[in-house]
Order: structure tokens, then sequence, then C-alpha cells
């Protein structure tokens, strides 16, 4: 406990630095001045400038995804936290933990329409785990340790903490608390024993199972544990979007992605298998499609989530059980070590021959003739260009998809992509928190030329932080996955989506104080690539110009079953 009595911003200051935070992100205005000040007369956290709030909220959420660590994100009131909540809501989406601080009019000034004033509570309590206006400044110590603690356990999730600038200027003694207390908060870490006994016979008995794996994997540090289990099975692993690199993609066990654009196999194994455990994930529509169609096949599911609403949301669960996935993934291999359950080696050979029938359909494959680029081809060359050894952010569309496809995640935490909420503009600021949460590392931004200009201001932010970051502009000078989707239900009519105005990438990179190049031929792809890894300290822009009509496939259209899938030989 400090004797003497500090102010406000002072206290917001301390509770960063006793929560080890070392870097945030934001952008100054009146009613958070105080908190500026306070940050200038430190250096233990280093506070990044970005250009909108948006690019903020997205910079923190990339740090937090890379790194396992809790995003800060500090912005003012009214349009400030307003231009924030998009960056939000995308994390709320994906599970991500962060904190965000937001300035408010002074406390006798809220409910009067005062200048920059919005109910950022009423606003942000849809889309964020939990929320605080702070009107006393003895609570804000108190309320910061809650926010940190709400925001990383259990599912975790942003909180936002709204300060008043009267409570930065207030002042009192300041003291952190050592731990939190919620009665009404307190999640299930481990899971029931008998369920988890329960888990392990269905496992035993199937002749035809799959591990279903999503994000919940990743946010759980539960890698390890899942590839033990896979392995102690010998069954088939499949991840959702979010959920890539929670198994190695490199895996012969692994299946591809599955969903609306996941392999073959993937979709194939997920309809027809007889056992089906689904670990950190929620059965979302872009994965099994019709719930109705999935739910015609007679299977038995055992969920294991730490969050007990996701769990029978969308589908009917045999096996419910609520806790960390690490925990119970590690629970679930010693009692099957311990155990006489064991696999069933002959059901698991002829299952896993059915599984290499539909895999060897390659579903993947695509014409690489001619010297028009190929969207894949670029992602097939990143890959092996950086060995699968980098840090891969997505904006949201056809290059989402390929760069999940194509790039092989060995490892947790190197791709980073707005999942749930599917946010244009995510990539390029998460792929700023990703390089300051990972010096040094090679951080790549795949992006298209309609998402990247959602954000693009950030370029700037890029200079003067001098980050490295690799742009990799699929331009198909198209809202490709929009221009796809009228193309298969709109009669080919591309309403509005196709960019006749596009800004020179190039020239725009270099104004901004970094290299840019436009890639026109194929055969130039590869050279392109190799020259922007080489130079380690530069920002470069690469221009890809690819084929404006290649699709996205295989392609489950909405609506329609996990197996029924549109296969680019069908067209």
């Amino acid at each position: 406990m400090v004797d003497t009595e500090i102010t406000g911003a002072e206290i917001v200051i301390q509770c960063l630095q006793e929560e080890g935070v070392e870097v945030i992100f934001g952008y100054p205005g009146g009613a958070v001045l105080y908190i500026y000040d306070a940050l200038f007369k430190q250096d233990k956290v280093k506070h990044i400038l970005v250009r909108h709030e948006q690019g903020a909220a997205h910079a923190a959420d990339g740090y937090s995804r890379s790194s396992n660590r809790v995003g800060v994100c500090l912005v003012t009131s009214g349009p400030g936290l307003t231009n924030a909540v998009t960056g939000i809501a995308t994390a709320y989406m994906d599970s991500i933990p962060m904190v965000i601080l937001s300035g408010q009019v002074s406390t006798a000034f809220i409910g009067q329409d005062a200048f920059q004033e919005c109910d950022a509570v009423g606003i942000t309590r849809p889309c964020v785990k939990h929320n605080f206006l702070v009107k006393k400044v003895a609570d804000l110590a108190p309320t910061m340790k809650k926010a940190f603690h709400i925001a990383r356990s259990g599912r975790p999730g942003p909180v936002l903490v709204d300060i008043p600038k009267d409570v930065t200027t207030a002042t009192c003694k300041f003291e952190y608390p050592a731990q939190v207390n919620m009665r009404s908060y307190s999640p299930v870490v481990r899971g029931h024993p008998g369920q988890i006994k329960k888990a392990v016979q269905l496992l035993a008995e199937a002749k035809r199972p799959v591990i279903y794996a999503g994000g919940g994997v990743i946010l759980s540090n539960a890698s390890a544990e899942l590839g033990e289990l896979v392995r102690l099975l010998g069954v088939p692993c499949t991840n959702t979007l979010m959920g890539l690199g929670g198994f190695p993609g490199t895996d012969p066990q692994f299946l591809g992605m599955l969903g609306m654009h996941g392999t073959y196999e993937a979709n194939m194994a997920m309809q027809n298998c007889d056992v089906l455990l689904a670990v950190g994930a929620r059965f979302d529509d872009r994965v099994i499609g019709n719930p109705e169609h999935f739910c015609q096949v007679p299977r038995k599911i055992i969920h294991i989530d730490i969050d007990p609403s996701s769990i029978a949301k969308r589908v009917k669960v045999d096996v419910p059980i609520v806790g960390d996935v690490r925990e119970v993934l590690e629970d679930l291999v010693r009692t099957i070590k311990a155990g006489d359950d064991k696999p069933n080696k002959a059901a698991l050979k002829e299952w896993w021959t059915q599984v290499d029938q539909w895999r060897s359909k390659d579903c993947l494959a695509y014409n690489k003739a001619g010297n028009v680029i190929k969207p894949q081809w670029v992602l097939e060359k990143l890959y092996e260009i950086t060995k699968g050894d980098c840090f891969v952010t997505s904006d949201v569309g056809q290059h989402q998809m390929w760069a999940a496809q194509f790039y092989k995640f060995d490892k947790p935490r190197r791709w980073i992509n707005s999942g749930g909420l599917g946010t244009m503009g995510f990539g390029l600021p998460s792929a700023m928190g990703v390089q300051l949460a990972n010096p040094g590392a090679t951080v790549v931004c795949v992006t298209g030329e309609s998402s990247i200009q959602m954000c693009l201001q950030e370029l700037s932010t890029c200079k003067q932080y001098r980050l490295p970051i690799k742009i990799i502009n699929l331009n198909n000078r198209y809202m490709g996955m929009v221009r796809q989707w009228q193309q298969f239900f709109h009669g080919n009519r591309y309403s509005e989506s196709y960019m006749n105005a596009l800004p020179d990438f190039v020239k725009l990179a270099e104004g901004y104080g970094h290299r840019g190049i436009r890639i026109e031929k194929h055969a130039d792809v590869e050279p392109a690539l190799k020259d922007a890894f080489a130079r380690k300290d530069e920002l470069v822009f690469m221009d890809f110009m690819t084929d404006q009509t290649e699709n996205v496939y295989p392609m489950v259209p909405g609506g329609k079953g996990i197996s029924e899938m549109i296969l680019s030989e069908d067209l």
C-alpha cells in the first residue's frame, strides 16, 4: 500500500504495472488526458499510438491471441469508445482476454448529454464479458483487479472499465488487492470424474471416432494434451478455423479444417462418425451447417467446454463435460492409460481406410496452368519460404479461407484471425499487436484489396514503431467472397462488389515510408516473397494481382448440410 495519496490516473497506471502489462494501445482525448499524463511520467508501460481506436482494439486483440496475455487498450469517451466497439465485439466473439479502459465525462455530467458523452456500459453490454463504471476513486484499484481476473479466467473475454474524468483527478491511497473474491463468479475448472469415465468408455467402444477441436484448445494452452490424446487413441482429428494450430497441420492424423470451406475428408468424417469428441468448440453454423442435416446421422457426442452455456446449445450432447479444456484432457489421458478401456484397433483400421478414400479426392486441388497468379499458389509459396514458422494474421474473405487451407499451422497462437464476427480491417492492426508481443518474429498479414482499406491508416503506426510486418495483398479487384456468393446464388449479378477505383498500393505504401511491390506474373511470386522476407527490418507491402475468377472450394452453401459440399470438380 502506498502511504501517500495518488490520483486516479496514477492508480490506473499502477494497476497496469501490478498486472505485468508491458504494452497498451490507444488514442488520447479529453476524458483520458490525466491518464495519458500519468503514462508520460513512467517508463514501465509502453504506449503505442494507433491512428484509429478500432486499430487499438484489434492490436490489443492480436497481442493477446499471440502471447497468452491480456491485451489492453485505452480510448477516450464518446466517439473514442464507439470507434473501438467493432474491435471489442471481435474479441468477444472469439473469447479473447482484453481490458478496455475508456474515458467518461465527469460523474456530475453523466446523463446530461455532455460533450463527447455516451453510455459506454449500455453500448458495450452485449459485446463484453463484463463491464464497470467506476464512480469513486477508492473503487478503481479493486475494479481493475476484477477486470483482469474476469478477462483471463473461465471462458476469456473483453472487459470494459469506464472511468469518469473526475475519478482520474481525485486522490486516495493505493492498495492493489492480492486476490479477487466474487461469489457470483466461480468458473468450474475440473471436469466431473463420472462424465470423464463415460467419455472414455464411449471412445473405447467407437468404431468411427473423430476428435473435433476448436479455439478453446488454443485459449487453454492445451495443444500438447490434445496431441497426446489424439495419438493415444489413434483417431482422426479436425480443427475449426479458430482451432488451427491446436493440433499440428502436418500430422498424418490431421484431416484439415472442417466446415463451410473445410476439407472433404474432414466434413465427411464429421458427418459419418459414430462417436464425436468436441473439444473447446461450439458447433456453430459455419462448422456443422444445417443442424437438422447434421443430426440425421446417429452418433454419440462428448462435449468439453469451460462455458456450460455453450454445451448442447445447437446440438444434443450425450456426455457434457464442463471444465478447463487442458485439465479435462489431462484427466482423459490419465484415465485411459490407467484403465482397461482401450481403442478398437480393428475398427479403427477400417475407419482409416474410409477416411483415406475421402482424402484421396484432393479437394484443395486447383489449376496451376498459365501465368496468371493463383491466390492459392501465393500461400503455398509463403508456407514454403517461411518453412511454416511465422505468425499469420488475416482479414476476412476468400484470402482468409485460402490462408486457413494452404498454410499448415503446426503450433498454436500462430494463426490470428477474426472468426466469429468476421471483421474486415482486423489483419493489419492485429499484426501490429502480434509483432509487439513477439519482437523479432516473422509476422505476415494476409489481406485483400477491400479489407486492407478498412484500417489502412495503421501503416503510419507501423512506420512510427518500425514494425517490419510483411503484407500480402491478394488483389482480385473484387470483394472476393461477396462476388463468389453472387456468382453461385445471385445469378452472376455482381452488385457493388467490384472495386474500380483502387489506389496504387505501391505508391501508397511508399507514401507511408514503406516498401511496396506489385507482382503481376506467376513466375514473379516466389522471387518477390524471397526479396520481401530478406528485408528483416522493413515493412513490405506486396500487391499480388490475382485471378479474378478464382473461388474457394470446397464450399457448403448456406442452409445445407456439412456433407453437401460444392467441389471445384462439380463445376
